[in-house]
């Protein structure tokens, strides 16, 4: 949000993200816009004031939401948790962002300029998080040390790829999986 920004204005736009958010879980990015403004008890021209395209409005709520995680990533480093376990609570807070993504990849591979700099930034923000909580659990002598963030998070996300497509897959237990066999034996 930007910091000159009115306190209505800026409340309006984050309920607007909120809104976003949501319907973006059930519905996609190509939540249809008259969905999002219903959900946020605004008329569509209230939207398209404060994200002109689809683009503004999906890069704005992606941003906000890695923004969270990294938020989350600070508040374990700092809460004195033993550093696996602040890793694993992480990597959670990780998996609920990424199977709530309907649509995400597809636009991360657009040609579109916006959704290229969303993923630079969702790497450039996230992972230095995640190397600290890993890092974090390496000196302890909790986790393996020949895994790193990067590794680890692209492992995370491909096991998060079938979440919510078959019953029989559960992608929570399987990154329960992958965790376990990071730490260090």
């Amino acid at each position: 949000m930007a910091a000159g920004e009115r306190a209505d204005a800026r409340r309006n736009k984050e309920t607007l993200l909120r809104a976003a958010a949501t319907a973006f879980v059930t519905s996609g990015v190509d939540a249809p816009v008259r969905e999002i403004a219903a959900l946020a008890g605004v008329g569509v021209g209230t939207i398209y004031r404060h994200f002109p395209t689809r683009a503004d409005l999906v890069v704005a709520v992606y941003r906000l939401q890695v923004e969270g995680c990294v938020a989350t990533g600070r508040e374990l480093l700092a809460s004195g948790e033993a550093p696996f376990a602040a890793l694993v609570r992480w990597v959670d807070v990780f998996v609920d962002f990424l199977v709530t993504k309907h649509g995400l990849a597809e636009a991360l591979r657009s040609e579109e300029a916006q959704f290229q700099q969303l993923h630079a930034y969702f790497l450039d923000s996230l992972v230095p998080i995640c190397e600290e909580l890993l890092g974090n659990a390496r000196a302890a002598g909790e986790a393996r040390d020949d895994v790193g963030a990067l590794a680890l998070m692209l492992a995370v996300g491909n096991l998060c790829i079938g979440a919510g497509k078959d019953t029989r897959y559960d992608a929570r237990h399987m990154v329960g999986v992958l965790l376990n066999g990071m730490r260090a034996r």
